[in-house]
């Protein structure tokens, strides 16, 4: 029984230090950008994502439910329900689908036109775990982008 106790400490100290919470991505960038489709109510979009996971530890992702806002109006719904597995602290390419409600485009066209500049609000919750063992984090990501449309 003696030599039980050592092995039982090694465990709840690992335990302790193995169920640390996962930190948020971190957004690095957007490429490949594409029209993927055009329709009078809706456009889909194509692009990647490009992340950094913070964590000292390789997470499962898991599932991404998030709403996509330019200048503080709504423009879409980007979800992911996919399970890939991201290294810890490293970067990491998201393939991204979102559909845009083209109504909110039309609307705004004119300050997408004249403005350099657009306000990108990304609010919404990412699914990530270890070992079958998974938490919802939510996350908030708002940043100036500059636009080239010509």
């Amino acid at each position: 029984m003696k030599k039980l106790r050592p092995f039982v400490f090694l465990v709840a100290i690992s335990c302790l230090f193995a169920c640390a919470k996962p930190q948020a991505f971190d957004y690095r960038d957007i490429k490949n950008v594409k029209v993927e489709s055009v329709g009078y109510d809706q456009t889909a979009l194509t692009m990647d994502l490009v992340y950094y996971n913070p964590n000292h530890f390789g997470v499962n992702l898991q599932k991404v439910d998030c709403d996509v806002y330019i200048d503080n109006r709504y423009l879409g719904k980007y979800q992911l329900d996919t399970l890939m597995h991201i290294s810890r602290l490293s970067e990491f390419t998201l393939p991204s689908r979102i559909m845009v409600d083209m109504k909110t485009v039309f609307k705004n066209a004119l300050t997408f036109l004249f403005n350099k500049e657009v306000l990108v609000n990304v609010k919404g919750t990412t699914r990530v775990g270890k070992a079958g063992i998974y938490t919802t984090i939510p996350f908030n990501y708002e940043a100036r982008h500059k636009i080239e449309l010509f």
